[in-house]
């Protein structure tokens, strides 16, 4: 079994991965794989609405410049995703937003190809915004057919400089909580 998150923040190593950091302490304890793939310094592009992926139906974007085929591949290859985010201006960073344009488009072009998949959504802030950040993110899970995975609340983490999430002690138990409840889920569903 095995997880892979993608950190949407422009920082690598910043308050986004250390909260994937804490899910995955209690993913690793119940022997399933991770991997975190940080889109900083990636520069994904946006889709450019071509609709190619429909007419070619291969599982791949035509825009082969960048991380997003790639990225594609590991959620394919995963049992359950994670996308997270800090929130900028109420929402997903941009390097987010064309990860869940792309590959999105490209499931949905390739008869939901991440059907059935567990999918989870992580999110830092400084103070608000995270909410509508959470939703973008899970109506990627939702319209996809996947299977939202929850916690004991909201899986969001406050802090703006790197390292300030560590304080938010509700947030570590959270994602500590997800952990646990995901590692549970794809154990039942590949017992």
């Amino acid at each position: 079994m095995k997880v892979v998150a993608f950190n949407g923040s422009a920082r690598k190593n910043g308050n986004t991965a250390m909260m994937i950091g804490y899910l995955f302490e209690e993913l690793e304890r119940e022997g399933i794989e991770t991997e975190m793939v940080q889109l900083a310094g990636e520069h994904p592009h946006g889709c450019i609405a071509c609709y190619q992926c429909f007419k070619n139906k291969n599982g791949r974007c035509i825009v082969d410049i960048d991380c997003i085929n790639g990225c594609i591949e590991k959620m394919l290859a995963a049992d359950a995703i994670v996308l997270a985010s800090p929130t900028y201006f109420a929402d997903i960073s941009t390097e987010m937003k064309a990860l869940i344009d792309r590959a999105g488009m490209t499931s949905r072009a390739n008869g939901d190809m991440f059907k059935r998949k567990l999918g989870a959504a992580i999110v830092t802030q400084r103070r608000g915004g995270g909410i509508h950040a959470f939703d973008s993110m899970n109506h990627f899970f939702t319209i996809g057919q996947m299977v939202i995975v929850g916690s004991s609340y909201w899986n969001m983490g406050f802090g703006r400089e790197k390292g300030e999430v560590a304080q938010d002690t509700e947030a570590i138990t959270v994602m500590h909580d997800l952990g646990r409840n995901m590692a549970w889920l794809l154990k039942k569903i590949h017992a």
